[in-house]
């Protein structure tokens, strides 16, 4: 009997152990989470300060930036809503910091102060920037690329990796990076645009003007990055330094749950 009761007390001891160390894991793990959130919300919240009172005018890129802006806040409030890890939180701040490009984008364009300094994106600084006006036919059509903003010129990119590519920092004639954003993989011929845009180019990696996509997409991944949408339905684990990868159903976000932005307070 005194050695059943002393099993006992042993296996008592152990259980209580073991609950403890699964109390005080699962307090640090939500501790963590917690910080990550608040950690994005101040940058979700200083996004939507900007979307919410930068007036764009009639100047189409300072239009088009803002409302690209938009769709980074309404995608980093539906990740930072549903968002149940850390890395999930940081991937909602990256969606948010990225929308804070394009605000910089906005106000440069409208030639205000652009502000103070922006947290690097992942993959930006690898892909370089558009340091001269460069303008290529390709498929049909006219793809043009500057370093400033103009009406030729109105869609901004702040720089990072679309499927699996580099895509520079620049203004562009048109998106023509985003039905890889979209589709989470780059046509057969977009070699030959990198290389046209972009090859000999000060600023812009040798890499990335490279015609070898080596390294990029080609298949149909699936993805969906409707930022507009805030439904961008692919594998929340990849943050793609300016495309949103996340995997995230975003209906139902509103971005009135912020409150009182305080006016133009940029960062």
């Amino acid at each position: 009997m005194p050695d059943i009761i002393v099993i006992l007390v042993i296996a008592l001891i152990a259980v209580g152990v073991f609950v403890m160390l699964r109390n005080r894991s699962n307090n640090a793990g939500q501790a963590s989470l917690d910080d990550a959130k608040a950690d994005a919300r101040q940058s979700i919240e200083r996004l939507g300060g900007q979307v919410y009172s930068l007036d764009p005018g009639a100047d189409p890129a300072a239009k088009q930036a803002l409302a690209d802006a938009g769709e980074r806040f309404t995608a980093a409030g539906s990740q930072i809503e549903q968002a149940t890890t850390p890395a999930q939180a940081k991937l909602a701040k990256q969606t948010a910091v990225e929308g804070l490009y394009y605000i910089r984008a906005a106000r440069t364009a409208l030639q205000l102060d652009p502000g103070p300094p922006i947290p690097e994106l992942e993959g930006q600084r690898a892909a370089g920037a558009v340091t001269e006006p460069r303008s290529v036919d390709f498929d049909g059509r006219t793809v043009e690329a500057s370093p400033t903003p103009s009406t030729q010129t109105p869609n901004y990119y702040p720089g990072g990796r679309v499927a699996g590519r580099s895509v520079p920092a620049g203004w562009y004639s048109e998106p023509w990076w985003r039905p890889a954003l979209i589709g989470g993989a780059w046509g057969i011929g977009s070699a030959l645009l990198f290389s046209s845009l972009f090859s000999g180019m000060a600023g812009v990696p040798h890499g990335v003007a490279d015609a070898d996509l080596a390294g990029g997409d080609y298949g149909d991944v699936g993805g969906d990055a409707d930022y507009g949408s805030g439904d961008p339905g692919s594998d929340g684990g990849d943050f793609d330094g300016g495309g949103f990868d996340g995997g995230f159903d975003g209906g139902g976000f509103d971005g009135g749950d912020f409150g009182d932005f305080g006016g133009g307070d940029f960062f």
